[in-house]
């Protein structure tokens, strides 16, 4: 798939997501039924991400293939923002919240709504905040903004204004280096980032965004992060799988196959490329499958179907 035609398929996702609100009938949460008995059962787990964030996507089509295999019924809430999905997991209408940022990017989150938040493990260690520019700008660190907005249109290019990217990006990173006066953070969707990015590419022109590591569009764009002599785009952490509060004790089976995913650089570089850019808008299930198939050691209690 091109770059184009991934970024309008991803604008046409954005387009195409629900309210929350509109996700559960009623005010129980979705996954929370009972058997004949009057037991908790786990007979449905509704997935709730973003699908712009593409590790969340495609954590999100592999938690669907794995609790399959246990049987379990997934259902799939797409959302735009970030803090309605943390206060649907909060509240339980969204069961599990796949490649969550929980340490660092979204502790704002975590302080609101952790206490109806259950970590189910992290499966990917060392993902980072960055400030990137393509790989033919002649500048290697955040510092070299400064003194230079005219290169760049005084704008740096950002993603969705509830991220916490944009947060770190607009409250701590442009302070820090005396941005704020010279550069305007423009904010919309990652959609709308990538397609700006892509026609800059194409054109040679200089374009700096905010990013992150690990993220598909890197490799794809040829992106450079920019060096943080300052550290204010914050510190490495981990992604992790959230679940809404008491979700192991009453999913145990779904809770230890989830605790027993974890992702290499290697491993996950290849299941983010085959979801977004092998197969595809519309054919994510079918590359989880390509992908499990391909790498059916991947983790340790992944099931082959």
């Amino acid at each position: 798939m091109n770059k184009r035609h991934l970024s309008t398929a991803l604008a046409l996702g954005a387009v195409a997501t629900l309210a929350l609100a509109g996700c559960s009938s009623s005010s129980e949460p979705s996954g929370d039924q009972t058997d004949a008995s009057g037991n908790m059962s786990c007979e449905t787990v509704t997935l709730g991400f973003l699908p712009s964030w593409t590790d969340g996507l495609s954590t999100a089509y592999l938690l669907q293939n794995q609790l399959g295999a246990l049987g379990i019924d997934v259902e799939m809430q797409t959302l735009t923002e970030a803090g309605p999905l943390y206060a649907g997991l909060a509240q339980g209408d969204v069961d599990i919240y796949p490649s969550a940022w929980p340490e660092l990017t979204h502790a704002s989150y975590m302080e609101e709504y952790g206490d109806n938040i259950e970590d189910l493990d992290a499966y990917y260690e060392g993902a980072k905040l960055t400030i990137a520019v393509p790989d033919y700008v002649d500048i290697t660190s955040i510092e070299d903004l400064a003194g230079n907005a005219d290169r760049f249109g005084g704008r740096i290019v950002g993603i969705e204004p509830g991220a916490g990217l944009t947060a770190q990006t607009q409250d701590v990173m442009m302070p820090a280096y005396g941005l704020d006066g010279e550069y305007e953070l423009v904010t919309s969707s990652t959609a709308a980032m990538l397609t700006e990015l892509g026609n800059a590419v194409d054109a040679q022109e200089d374009i700096v965004v905010t990013s992150w590591r690990p993220f598909w569009a890197n490799a794809a764009y040829g992106l450079k992060d920019l060096e943080d002599p300052q550290g204010a785009m914050g510190e490495p952490e981990a992604l992790h799988f959230l679940g809404t509060a008491g979700f192991s004790e009453r999913c145990p089976e779904a809770a230890d196959l989830i605790a027993g995913i974890q992702l290499s650089d290697a491993d996950y570089a290849s299941l983010e490329d085959m979801v977004v850019n092998e197969y595809g808008e519309g054919r994510e299930a079918e590359a989880v499958e390509a992908w499990i198939s391909e790498n059916p050691n991947a983790f340790s209690t992944i099931i082959v179907q």
